[in-house]
């Protein structure tokens, strides 16, 4: 029997990852309240990281061992990958001695190629295609805070990267409406820019009028470091900050996956406002993911 694997949201069906963001809530919850829940006692994850990490590494690891598991962190220094091992002998290796594995890496494909070949669930922690874990923790965030996310309007600001991209999917899976405003030539390039429900404007306060939630990332993701000074010209009208939050919803909230850099794509004014949702976001990714690792696991 194939293993379930989560590299993109559309691994799972609309009502799967409702059930999976409302566990979320329980797992926080239940965390909170301090009472101890270990369903995955004995179980392994191993997480191979080719691309390093703050919460992604901390939230897995931390979730794992609260779920009364344990993981093993593999960085390119860890691994024959580092030495030139095919991607499909790795997985056919580690995934004899793990439960699950998350990945964190660059090119999608290496994500793919590994769950191909594994006998056990693969978790995309990030690629330049996709980030599907932090928007589970940013759907589970909005929901708590701001009820159902369907019908509502979505501002994406900012670079059409992994995270826009997931947006994007995200959109046409619950339905709401998303506004990217970003440059032309920094554009997403999906077939799901639909004209109706997913738009691409250039002007950054029409993208975020009424609004309900803004959202943005660094305008220079990892390994883009040498477009830093174009990038900042480039994206600077698409800084969120309180003039541009004003042409919002009254009640919009704002994220950003972090890591943030203060009054670049937004400012330290909104961050630390009470607009911003950003700290329970970044909290989301443990409860959201120990979610996702009971359900791939354990079917529930």
């Amino acid at each position: 029997m194939q293993p379930r694997h989560f590299l993109t949201l559309e691994d799972c069906s609309a009502e799967e990852l409702l059930g999976i963001l409302r566990r979320a809530s329980e797992l926080r919850r239940v965390h909170t309240e301090g009472t101890p829940h270990e369903p995955l006692r004995g179980r392994v994850l191993g997480m191979i990281f080719e691309k390093s990490s703050t919460r992604t590494r901390v939230s897995f690891e931390a979730g794992m061992t609260q779920l009364g598991g344990s993981a093993i962190f593999l960085s390119p220094r860890d691994t024959q990958l580092g030495r030139g091992e095919p991607i499909e002998d790795t997985a056919r290796v580690l995934s004899r001695m793990v439960d699950v594995v998350m990945i964190r890496t660059a090119a999608h494909d290496n994500v793919t190629r590994f769950a191909a070949y594994s006998r056990v669930p693969v978790i995309n922690g990030l690629t330049d295609d996709a980030h599907p874990c932090q928007l589970l923790a940013d759907l589970q965030t909005y929901i708590e805070h701001r009820g159902d996310i369907r019908g509502r309007t979505v501002a994406w600001l900012g670079d059409g990267n992994n995270m826009c991209r997931s947006y994007i999917r995200a959109a046409q899976i619950f339905d709401f409406g998303l506004r990217i405003g970003c440059p032309a030539e920094y554009a997403p390039q999906d077939s799901g820019i639909d004209g109706e429900r997913i738009q691409v404007v250039a002007d950054p306060v029409e993208a975020v009028r009424d609004a309900d939630l803004v959202v943005t990332d660094v305008w220079a993701s990892m390994g883009f470091e040498d477009e830093q000074q174009q990038r900042l010209d480039a994206f600077r009208p698409y800084q969120v900050n309180a003039a541009l939050m004003a042409h919002a919803a009254d009640d919009a909230a704002f994220m950003h996956c972090l890591p943030a850099h203060r009054d670049e794509e937004v400012t330290a004014e909104v961050l630390e406002g009470p607009q911003s949702l950003v700290w329970d976001e970044a909290e989301n990714r443990l409860h959201a993911q120990k979610a996702l690792l009971e359900f791939l696991l354990l079917g529930e």
